[in-house]
Order: C-alpha cells, then sequence, then structure tokens
C-alpha cells in the first residue's frame, strides 16, 4: 500500500487551494450574480460573507483535513472517536459530485466557445442566438461536456504532485496575469467608470434577506466550503505549514479574482451600453458582443476563454479528488480506474442538466431547469447545511487539544475563531437560510 500523498510546497497547496476556490464561482457565477441582485450591495455582502462566515469554515475544514490525514469519511469517523459523524464526508462526497456534474455542463460550454474563438467564428454573429442554439444542441453540449471531463480526469488521475499541483502551478499564475491584462483593457474603454459606480457604489434597495443569503451562498460555492473541498486538500499538507495564514489567503486571493472579473466585465458592458443582467449567460452573449467592438477584441477573447478554462478545471479537479480519495479510501495504487470510472459515472449524471436547455428544456423543477435545480440542490442548501456541519464539528466534537495543535494563532485569536465557529457561524446561516425559506 502506498503512503498518502503530500503536497511538495505551501505554495503549491496555497495555488491548489486557491485554484479550488476561484473557479467558475468567481469569474462566471459572481459577474452574473452580482449583475442580477444590484452590483455594489451584493459585492459588499459577498466579501463580509468571505470574511466573517466563510474564513472561519475554511480554516476549520484546514484544521480537520490536516488532523485526519486521510479521505473525509475516514478523518471524521477517526476524529469523532465514534460518533458518527462520517455522514458530512458522504453528504460533501455527493454534493462535489452533483456539483460537477452540472460544472461540467459549462465547463463544455467554454470548450465550445474557446475552439470557435480560436477559428476566428465569432466575429460579427448573433451571440444570442449562438449561445442558445449550442446549449440546446445535444450533440455539441454532450460532447464537450465529456471532453471537459476528461481533461479533468486526466489531471486528478496522477495524483498530487503529479498531477494537482503541477497543473496549479502553471494555470493559476497565467490565470492571474491574463486577468490583470483584461482589466487594463476594460478600464480603457469610453464609459467603463459607469460599471464602476456599478460594482462599488452601493444602491441599498437592493439590501434584502434573498441578496444576503445570494451573497452568503456565492461565498460558500466560491470557496468550495460545505463540499468538504479543502478538507481533502488539506489532509495532504504536512505539519509545518501555518493553516491560519493559508486560509487568509485563499480568501482573500478568491476576493480579489472575483473583484478582478467584475472589473473586466461591467465596465465593457456598460461602456457598450449593454446590460448587466443577462444572468448566466453574461459571459456567453455580452462579452463576445464586446469583444467584437473593440481593437484585436478577438485576441482578447481568446485569451478570456483560456482564463475561463483554466479557472473551471481548477475548481473541477477539487471537486472530482473529494470524490476520488474518498472512493479509493486507503488503497492509493487504484487511483488512475477510480478516476475514470468516477468521472464516467458524474458525466451520465450530467447529462439531465446538459440537455435541460433542449431536449429537457420542457421539464421544469421549483420553477427552473434542471440544470437550475442542481445548482438551487447544492449553492443554496447542501453548502450552506455543509458548512453548518463542520462549523459545529470544529467548534463541540474537535478537542481543544486537536485545534491548538493544528493551528498557528496566538490564544485570542484562537478564542476569537471557537467564537465565530461555535456560535457565529451557525445562527448566521440558520438565520439567512429561514430567511430565505420564509421569502420562496
Amino acid at each position: 500500500m502506498k503512503e498518502r500523498e503530500q503536497w511538495t510546497s505551501k505554495i503549491g497547496f496555497i495555488l491548489a487551494a486557491a485554484g479550488s476556490a476561484i473557479g467558475l464561482g468567481a469569474i462566471w457565477k459572481f459577474p452574473y450574480m452580482a449583475g442580477m441582485n444590484g452590483g455594489s450591495v451584493f459585492v459588499l455582502l459577498f466579501i463580509l460573507s468571505t470574511l466573517l462566515i466563510g474564513l472561519p469554515i475554511l480554516l476549520a475544514e484546514f484544521v480537520i483535513g490536516r488532523r485526519g490525514q486521510a479521505d473525509v469519511v475516514t478523518s471524521l469517523e477517526k476524529l469523532s472517536k465514534g460518533r458518527n459523524w462520517n455522514w458530512v464526508g458522504w453528504m460533501g462526497l455527493v454534493a462535489s459530485f452533483i456539483i460537477l456534474s452540472f460544472y461540467s455542463v459549462v465547463g463544455g460550454w467554454i470548450l465550445s466557445y474557446l475552439i470557435r474563438s480560436l477559428m476566428g467564428s465569432l466575429s460579427g454573429v448573433d451571440y444570442g442566438g449562438l449561445f442558445n442554439d449550442i446549449i440546446a444542441n445535444p450533440a455539441e453540449v454532450l460532447l464537450a461536456q465529456a471532453a471537459f471531463l476528461a481533461i479533468t480526469v486526466w489531471i486528478v488521475q496522477s495524483g498530487i504532485r503529479g498531477g494537482i499541483e503541477r497543473a496549479s502551478r502553471w494555470m493559476m499564475p497565467l490565470l492571474f496575469i491574463f486577468f490583470i491584462l483584461l482589466a487594463v483593457r476594460s478600464l480603457t474603454l469610453e464609459g467603463a467608470m459607469e460599471g464602476i459606480r456599478f460594482l462599488f457604489v452601493p444602491d441599498w434597495s437592493y439590501l434584502t434577506g434573498k441578496t444576503v443569503l445570494l451573497a452568503l451562498g456565492q461565498a460558500f460555492f466560491s470557496l468550495s466550503v460545505g463540499v468538504t473541498a479543502m478538507m481533502t486538500y488539506a489532509s495532504y499538507l504536512q505539519k509545518e505549514e501555518r493553516l491560519g495564514q493559508s486560509a487568509l489567503n485563499v480568501s482573500i486571493l478568491n476576493i480579489v479574482i472575483s473583484l478582478l472579473a467584475g472589473i473586466v466585465i461591467f465596465p465593457a458592458v456598460f461602456a457598450l451600453g449593454q446590460s448587466p443582467t443577462e444572468g448566466p449567460g453574461l459571459i456567453f452573449v455580452v462579452l463576445p458582443a464586446i469583444f467584437n467592438e473593440i481593437p484585436f477584441g478577438g485576441f482578447f477573447l481568446i485569451v478570456f476563454f483560456i482564463l475561463m478554462l483554466f479557472a473551471t478545471l481548477t475548481s473541477a479537479i477539487a471537486m472530482l479528488e473529494i470524490v476520488v480519495s474518498t472512493g479509493i479510501r486507503k488503497k492509493h495504487e487504484h487511483r488512475k480506474r477510480a478516476a475514470w470510472i468516477f468521472g464516467g459515472l458524474i458525466f451520465l449524471v450530467g447529462i439531465p442538466s446538459a440537455l435541460s436547455f433542449g431536449l429537457l428544456g420542457d421539464i421544469q423543477i421549483f420553477g427552473g431547469t434542471i440544470f437550475d435545480f442542481a445548482d438551487l440542490l447544492t449553492s443554496r442548501i447542501a453548502m450552506p447545511l455543509g458548512a453548518l456541519a463542520v462549523s459545529i464539528f470544529a467548534g463541540y466534537v474537535l478537542s481543544q487539544q486537536d485545534t491548538e495543535d493544528e493551528l498557528d494563532m496566538n490564544p485570542t485569536l484562537h478564542k476569537i475563531w471557537k467564537v465565530l465557529v461555535r456560535y457565529i457561524v451557525p445562527a448566521a446561516i440558520i438565520i439567512i437560510f429561514m430567511t430565505w425559506v420564509i421569502e420562496l
């Protein structure tokens, strides 16, 4: 039996964890959620949710993962000392499975657009019509989804050092470089400041219970907390690494990339008279139209979809790693076979989501498509409930000795974190969740 792998360095872990956190949550979902929910108020609530609720839970997942030094189910079994908390691990695995099933659909859309942009066939077309044609074409969406999952499996099958860490080391720096390049270009457009005002000047009429819950769900989704992804990554971490600093770094990187995504998109949207409320199709409908109207737009569009592919892959890798790590438990020699088997199962489960804008478009669940229902089930229900369970576990089940041994904090900071995960975080999640239920 092989020994459990470990990250080769702190920077490798930070880049992989940040990659998991950033992904589609920051680049695809954050802009359209902000656009549909008032811009700046949503942004402010998202930042507060990330720092006050997401960060303590992220740190809790790091503590549990490194303390357990195993897959999430085994770690929770070991650390709860027979009190049957392994259900949290299984719930995280199921949530990750469902997330990747519809996440890979969007990854497939990105591949379709990237190929078209490389071929130069995105210039001057009806972008709204093109997007609708692509997502309604069963052959294209299924083939693209399968290709995206195949790339993800190919990376995960090689393990932590040879696959996930190596990929993150070059994808994440390129992602930052591309983002800065695009942000500079967007800010130089005439009328761009209207987008900046939308992003940073609050309109308090959007401050509702629903907006608060959506911002909280966005913080969970973009940080990958509540589905044990960070618990899984931390289980490969060496004991010398400082968990508090790592959690803070990941949280700040997530906020920075989300804001950069907004700075790339909204100034361009307003400068060219487009609507910020386009929804999930924002980056597929509005952005190609914008790039089509600026000098060297074809080049910048290619850069943007390469960036999108990198970000999507880093998150997909984390989701699949949860499933594979738990599936093989201690039999690490079975990783390659397990990665392909689980990848295939995720593809099959994702077929209804992939077809929910075409062949299965007439099927409605709670007023939305199958794709929308999978998103609702995970980001608004499973992730907050998973985060609630993790905070209770860290606050009440983990021993004082466990948390003190794992955390690199002074006693005051440790007490603040303990108060947050015991009282503030659970109360906030319950109140916000109940507010959303009442508003349904």
